[in-house]
């Protein structure tokens, strides 16, 4: 499928995508995009479509093609705090407010968006996987979430984040119920299934 490069031609225009909002542990990671109308590559796509090796060589050339990106993060605390929508919604606005050129309209991943300052806004469900500029934040988003969990595997190495990221795979959950939870696990998520309930 060819992906758009733009939804409109009128005004200046970003793509934002999350990622990790399935995880048990770690942050939620957004990004922001402007491409600009010269922008043509035809690798890009969803990160989820894409391997590790794929995300990590499109990473830099977004950042170098790209006219503005930005990247931020939301942490369990957070998470628990606001929940996970009200999060990843919240590192979107991060993502967008350190774009160096402001948009004036926003593609957004998904369906459930919250106005940005002034902007106009559009969620499209799937939109990775059908605009540009979303698809080089989700690009983005993973590629730097990848990189912070791996990093933090070299402190918690029981729980294998560098391979599992912090989603729940039945590794992660039983490494949960052996070892317990750290102050990077979302407390607000289910961590374990009724057959494996953690005793605290």
């Amino acid at each position: 499928m060819i992906l758009k490069l733009r939804s409109q031609n009128k005004l200046i225009e970003c793509g934002t995508d999350e990622a990790g909002r399935g995880c048990l542990s770690g942050p939620v990671t957004a990004a922001a995009v402007i491409l600009p109308d010269s922008f043509v590559n035809k690798t890009l796509t969803d990160s989820k479509l894409l391997n590790h090796k794929s995300r990590e060589l499109l990473r830099p050339i977004i950042e170098k093609e790209a006219l503005a990106y930005g990247i931020a993060q939301v942490f369990p605390d957070e998470i628990d705090a606001i929940n996970i929508l009200n999060a990843s919604i919240k590192a979107m606005h991060l993502a967008i407010e350190q774009l160096q050129q402001q948009p004036q309209h926003i593609l957004v991943d998904g369906n459930r968006f919250k106005p940005y300052k002034d902007c106009s806004h559009e969620c499209i469900i799937k939109g990775d996987s059908k605009f540009l500029s979303i698809a080089a934040a989700s690009v983005l988003a993973k590629t730097e979430r990848d990189r912070y969990m791996t990093d933090l595997h070299m402190q918690f190495p029981q729980y294998n984040w560098k391979k599992n990221k912090g989603y729940p795979t039945k590794e992660h959950r039983e490494a949960i119920k052996a070892y317990g939870l750290t102050p990077h696990h979302r407390k607000s998520f289910k961590q374990l299934p009724e057959q494996l309930r953690l005793d605290i």
